[in-house]
């Protein structure tokens, strides 16, 4: 019977289980114990002359334990399977089955009993062993086996296991009788070069026989000798400490160091002066703000860099207010932005706000230093420029400014901006606002006085500031500084911790500002932020009134959540928004060219990020190549794609926004843009795999048919403000056939002079009226597109330079820069 048979099988195996457990299971313990004792470097730390007597112990505890098990085996024969099977099963049956009737063996009876017999063998199950190993260990030993065991495989290690064999092995090869003396190094010695060259400290005796020893200059090379007759000699430079068990050096020149026969052949590596260089002449922002490009290099990094700023007093034009010689001021000293990390070579962008200085729009001469961490110094060539700063259009404010410029210059213009300030006040009535000109009036006391002092001219030179700004923006300067003070409030209240019932009273109050500020905007019509008046080649920043008001909720969604930080940071990007504003009022068409635009600015924002990255994945594959590892995934890989999927999908939601569908020129859009998706997706599948080359050639592809695609949209938008914009030229030139020839040219001057062509995101010309003029290529370069995106990363650079910023926001804003 099958069944009876299996169970028999597994029954005898169970009892050569139990004759092996009951007879083996001391020299299992045993060597459970050896392997844990050598697994969690039990061995290597017993004292050399107690470990050979303990192995010896070990050696003999196995050989009888080994032999003791070998005579307590007993061999299972079938039989005993059977018996202790049969023993299990009511009345024996595999016993009755094997019996012979000496009567009647073909009667019924006895079938019907073997029948029986049968039936019940069939129940047959196999017998679970039992060692009664609890019975024979009442201590317990082989569980301590078994949780040293346990232990070694978990926490052990080969390298401890090699060294308790290694000690085993020591002592086998020994004599027994020998005394173990302690052997070690008879010196140590390390070279630790300057802290600011970033260099690791070098071990000397790791290094191979003959290897060449490079240490910056300044390196301290020091020893510690063990033993008697061992010392150092050397022709590197200067000893640095008396001990003679512990000598020091300093390395100031190439040469040799001797120690206990081997020999170090040092070569000294000089550290050059940095080397900084000016981009190209500072450039104006639009808010006045001058921009100024550098590059600095040094073999140890750059630890500090700056700009001075001296008048170029035989450049000045030396008329008017500017004849007389001037007071003396210092030069200007600004910090430059240095980045966190590596600084061997540095790109930067200084960005300081100098329009209220007394030399702005004055010649000057910019010098650049820079200092490493010897001090050494290194300046580029002195650059003669024009300081930039604001400019001022409105006559009054122009020579406001100018007054103010004279008396920085020297209180002895005094009388000079008197007279003018008399003159300019003379008949107010239509040209100077009854407030602006009791102020002008009181002005012109304090400078017919006594002489000024520095607190009261200063004090004159702000209050004049102040009334050429009112002048030149209206209200809108009012306005604004009441926006950027609410902001400020409600940023200092979150960064406090302030409750929410004031921090809810502070957001009312930006929201009032800023729908203030946006009202004047509104009323201006089609005019541009003043603050962009004078420069007409950097765009604004087009938003609509939903879109501010949707911003506004988002900061308040932010706070609501207690995510205080990214409202914070999200309000900061909201006042800088602003600072640059341009709301575009206008119903039907009016909205959907502005939809275009925004479509537009947005994809161009996306064409930018895909360049950036696709320059990233090129470094990246260069590493590679230099480190020999073509074809294998970067640690930056997993990163590069992640980002890839990002702007996937950032264009995937832009094409659901685009206008023009069903158009000719919209559907050419969508198709070129789904191009750019599939190659976009099979970049990031590329980068997945390591295939940075693939991915860099389908990157280049989704480039190309985005700049496709946004070609087909600027066609599209063009022509259809083209056509808005021909009822409307029609009416203007019918209203210009009855202007005077005088009159007509003296617009035409007025707005040559303050509305030239101005350009969008895309480097198209605009006219008058921001209708795309047609012609040209509508990818052209030449302008950044990222206005806002520049100005955030200035402030950025401009408070992380910032040493009394609490060290938490300014890790956050390296970390930022290190980013971006």
């Amino acid at each position: 019977m099958g069944h009876v048979a299996r169970a028999l099988r597994l029954t005898r195996w169970g009892m050569v289980w139990e004759q092996a457990a009951r007879a083996f299971w001391p020299l299992a313990t045993v060597l459970a114990l050896v392997f844990a004792a050598l697994s969690l470097g039990v061995v290597a730390q017993v004292p050399g002359p107690v470990l050979p007597w303990l192995a010896g112990a070990v050696l003999l505890g196995l050989i009888w334990t080994a032999i003791r098990g070998g005579m307590r085996f007993r061999r299972v024969r079938m039989a005993d399977a059977v018996d202790r099977l049969d023993r299990t099963l009511p009345g024996r049956p595999l016993a009755a089955l094997s019996d012979r009737a000496a009567i009647g063996g073909e009667g019924a009876l006895w079938q019907a009993h073997l029948a029986q017999m049968q039936a019940r063998a069939a129940l047959a199950r196999a017998v679970r062993p039992d060692a009664g190993l609890a019975r024979r260990d009442p201590f317990a030993l082989r569980l301590a086996g078994l949780v040293g065991l346990a232990m070694a495989l978990i926490f052990g290690g080969a390298a401890q296991m090699g060294q308790g064999i290694e000690a085993l092995a020591a002592t086998v090869s020994r004599p027994m009788a020998t005394d173990a003396v302690p052997s070690g190094p008879s010196w140590e010695g390390w070279a630790e070069p300057p802290a600011y060259t970033r260099r690791p400290t070098i071990y000397l005796n790791a290094l191979a026989e003959g290897q060449a020893l490079e240490l910056p200059k300044g390196s301290e090379v020091t020893f510690r000798l063990y033993g008697e007759g061992t010392a150092v000699t050397q022709d590197i430079g200067p000893a640095t400490g008396e001990d003679p068990q512990a000598p020091g050096f300093r390395a100031e020149q190439s040469g040799a160091i001797e120690v206990a026969g081997r020999r170090f052949d040092v070569t000294v590596l000089a550290d050059n002066a940095p080397v900084i260089q000016a981009g190209a002449a500072p450039v104006r922002r639009a808010d006045g703000r001058m921009v100024q490009d550098f590059s600095a290099q040094d073999d140890h990094g750059v630890v500090t860099g700056q700009a001075v700023i001296a008048l170029d007093l035989a450049s000045v034009d030396r008329r008017f207010g500017l004849a007389i010689d001037p007071e003396p001021r210092p030069a200007v000293e600004l910090a430059l932005p240095l980045p966190r990390g590596d600084r061997r070579e540095v790109q930067g962008q200084l960005t300081e706000d100098l329009s209220r200085h007394p030399w702005a729009n004055l010649p000057v001469s910019v010098s650049l230093r820079a200092m490493d961490g010897i001090e050494q110094v290194g300046e580029a060539q002195p650059m003669r420029t024009v300081l930039p700063g604001r400019r001022f259009f409105n006559p009054l404010a122009a020579a406001l400014i100018e007054m103010r410029r004279d008396l920085l210059w020297s209180r002895d213009n005094a009388g000079r901006s008197a007279e003018i300030l008399r003159a300019v006040t003379w008949q107010p009535q239509g040209f100077v606002e009854q407030p602006l000109y009791l102020e002008l009036r009181g002005a012109v006391t304090i400078l017919e006085g006594d002489r000024l002092t520095d607190k009261a001219r200063d004090d004159l030179a702000e209050a004049l500031w102040q009334a050429a700004v009112q002048l030149e923006d209206g209200g809108l300067s009012d306005a604004l500084e009441r926006m950027r003070q609410a902001q400020e409030k409600l940023s200092e209240a979150i960064r406090n911790g302030a409750s929410p019932d004031e921090i809810q009273r502070l957001m009312d109050e930006l929201k009032a500002a800023t729908d203030a500020y946006t009202e004047m905007l509104a009323q201006q019509g089609q005019q541009q932020d003043p603050s962009e008046r004078f420069t007409q080649n950097q765009q604004g920043q087009q938003i609509t009134g939903d879109q501010i008001q949707q911003m506004m909720d988002e900061i308040q969604r932010l706070m609501n959540e207690g995510r205080m930080a990214e409202a914070q940071e999200l309000l900061e990007q909201f006042n800088r928004m602003m600072e640059n504003l341009q709301v575009r009022q206008g119903q039907g068409q009016g909205q959907e060219g502005s939809s275009g635009n925004q479509s537009m600015n947005r994809l161009a924002d996306t064409l930018r990020e895909q360049q950036q990255l696709s320059d990233e994945a090129f470094r990246d594959m260069q590493e590679q190549f230099g480190q020999g590892q073509m074809g294998q995934p970067s640690p930056n890989a997993q990163g590069l794609a992640d980002r890839q999927q990002q702007l996937r999908e950032q264009l995937g939601q832009q094409q659901g926004l685009l206008p023009g569908q069903g158009s000719p020129g919209g559907d050419q859009a969508r198709r070129q843009l789904d191009e750019a998706g599939r190659a976009m997706e099979d970049a990031e599948q590329a980068l997945r795999e390591g295939d940075t080359g693939g991915a860099l050639q389908r990157q280049a592809d989704a480039i190309q048919s985005m700049r496709e695609g946004m070609r087909a949209l600027g066609d599209m938008l063009a022509q259809q403000q083209g056509q808005q914009g021909q009822q409307g030229q029609q009416g203007q030139q019918q209203g210009q056939e009855g202007q005077q020839p005088g009159a007509g040219d003296r617009a035409g001057e007025g707005q040559s002079f303050g509305q030239r062509p101005a350009l969008d995101p895309l480097g198209r010309q605009r006219d008058g009226n921001g209708h795309v003029i047609a012609g040209g290529d509508p990818l052209a370069e030449g302008v950044d597109p990222a206005q806002r995106a520049r100005d955030l990363l200035d402030e950025i650079r401009r408070r992380s330079g910032q040493t009394e910023r609490p060290q938490d926001e300014r890790d956050y804003l390296g970390r930022l820069l290190d980013r971006f």
